[in-house]
């Protein structure tokens, strides 16, 4: 599917939001719902803080806009990530009905957009999401190897005599 004129400005407030998540001490992903050109749900990583393994920035996000349009079907809405979505993210934009979702990091170990698995498109299931990948890819990425390689850098020091 083409890109839209818009998908640089919402992933751009997605990485906004990511900034809360590493703030916190999270992994940063941030994530937001759109229909109709309006933002309706904004979420970023909080399974730590949140004590609640299914916290994904996705997650928090399609909670918001499902409850902001009083209806759990967001059937014409596009989820923009930081992250390509897991397979339980994927699982949640499939119930959703989420008709496309976009992201810019690639997830090589966990991606169920294409990466390792594509579950946003499997014929197996009962609704398929149109994907794009790669909308700022680079800052997306270079946000999490930041982080990452900070989070590699802290525990050495620590183990250090």
């Amino acid at each position: 599917m083409p890109t839209s004129v818009n998908d640089e400005v919402y992933m751009r407030r997605a990485l906004e939001l990511a900034r809360h998540a590493e703030q916190a001490g999270e992994v940063p992903v941030g994530a937001l719902v759109v229909l109709n050109e309006e933002i309706i749900g904004e979420g970023w990583n909080q399974p730590i803080v949140a004590h609640d393994p299914t916290a994904h920035a996705e997650i928090v996000a399609l909670r918001a806009g499902a409850a902001r349009i009083k209806n759990y079907r967001l059937s014409s809405a596009t989820l923009y990530v930081t992250l390509e979505p897991c397979a339980m993210c994927a699982g949640a934009i499939v119930q959703a009905r989420i008709a496309r979702v976009v992201y810019g990091a690639a997830d090589p170990k966990a991606g169920a957009a294409g990466s390792v698995f594509n579950l946003l498109e499997s014929p197996a299931l009962n609704h398929r999401a149109q994907i794009t990948g790669g909308i700022l890819g680079g800052d997306c990425g270079k946000s999490l190897k930041t982080f990452f390689q900070a989070r590699r850098s802290c525990e050495s020091a620590t183990r250090d005599p």
